[in-house]
């Protein structure tokens, strides 16, 4: 199929499963659900496995979730050689699965534990496992030679996040005209997103000082104020999380949880990436729409269906340990419409 008719295939393919899918507005049905059995009836027309009701949880989002790559897969198919930045975006699921298989105890690592099949496209050799430096070898993460200590599995993350990053806009790179335009917006504002969320929770949550949350964000050249990625977040660092007039000339400040003069405040960092996220939510369906023979196309489909699979996991966590429908549905992170719920004016 030549590159054209690919693209056309590809847009009428994974807007029928947009269309049927649990994302965005219809993300409220999940929460719907009574009980867990009814959930995987709702998203599964298979027989429910015969697992304890505990357990049905897990299943539902692996299941979901491979789902979610098998359909993804399936469209890359279309293409004789489907674009860098669509396989970039389905290694996000490797570099998860390598996360897990990094923290594996001694004792889990006589067979692979339960991973998401990326198939033909696996970054990663999973086959030499429990060899941990087979598995990565002639990977861009053939650094990941060994089972990280405790005390270094975080920075061993967040050394695969950065490299994750970088291969995704390496991705990015590779596109041009508007397609670059587009998907640059698209996936840049996430990444610039992720990192201001990462210092407000680490300001809020963790107490943590500037020069201890600087090196944790993910950058594109330079841990500064002038990168792309990491520069919004360390315009941030100083601000005091409960200073309101630290943050009300902030370029996000349509964001900020709600302010009432005279009335005690701090920065909610929940309240802020939920409209963070609502935002990316809102630019990939427009972006969708758009851009129908474009290869920004399926990356928008990408993160929409993303979206569907976090509000799977929500639901199916909410009903395992029995909170409240109502409180869930009002975090979940999708938008009413493209002027409700997204903070921005």
């Amino acid at each position: 199929m030549d590159r054209a008719a690919a693209a056309a295939y590809v847009y009428a393919k994974s807007s029928g499963m947009l269309a049927k899918s649990y994302a965005a507005e219809r993300s409220a049905r999940l929460f719907q659900a009574k009980s867990l059995k009814d959930l995987y009836t709702l998203l599964f027309s298979d027989e429910i496995p015969a697992v304890p009701e505990n357990l049905l949880a897990k299943e539902i989002e692996i299941k979901a979730e491979q789902q979610f790559i098998d359909d993804y897969i399936g469209l890359l198919s279309a293409y004789d050689k489907p674009e860098f930045l669509h396989l970039q975006l389905l290694h996000t699921f490797d570099y998860e699965n390598l996360k897990m298989l990094g923290a594996a105890l001694p004792s889990e690592r006589q067979s692979l534990p339960k991973i998401a099949d990326t198939h033909q496209f696996a970054l990663f050799n999973y086959a030499a496992w429990p060899e941990i430096s087979k598995v990565t070898a002639e990977s861009d993460v053939s650094w990941y030679n060994k089972f990280p200590e405790v005390t270094e599995q975080h920075d061993f993350d967040l050394r695969l996040d950065n490299q994750y990053v970088k291969d995704l806009w390496a991705g990015v790179k590779r596109l041009s005209g508007d397609d670059f335009k587009v998907a640059k917006s698209l996936i840049g504002k996430e990444i610039i997103y992720n990192n201001i969320i990462w210092v407000l929770r680490l300001k809020v949550y963790y107490r943590m000082n500037s020069e201890e949350i600087k090196n944790q964000l993910v950058c594109e050249k330079s841990f500064d104020k002038d990168d792309y990625f990491a520069g919004p977040a360390f315009r941030i660092l100083e601000n005091d999380a409960s200073s309101y007039d630290d943050w009300k000339s902030w370029k996000y400040s349509d964001m900020l949880n709600p302010h009432e003069e005279g009335v005690v405040w701090e920065i909610d960092p929940s309240w802020v990436e939920k409209l963070m996220r609502q935002d990316v939510i809102l630019h990939a369906r427009r972006a969708f729409h758009t851009n129908p023979l474009s290869p920004v196309a399926l990356v928008a489909w990408f993160k929409l269906k993303q979206n569907e699979l976090d509000s799977i996991r929500t639901a199916a966590e909410g009903l395992r340990l029995s909170l409240d429908s109502g409180e869930l549905l009002e975090a979940a992170l999708f938008p009413a419409s493209e002027n409700k719920n997204t903070g921005r004016k």
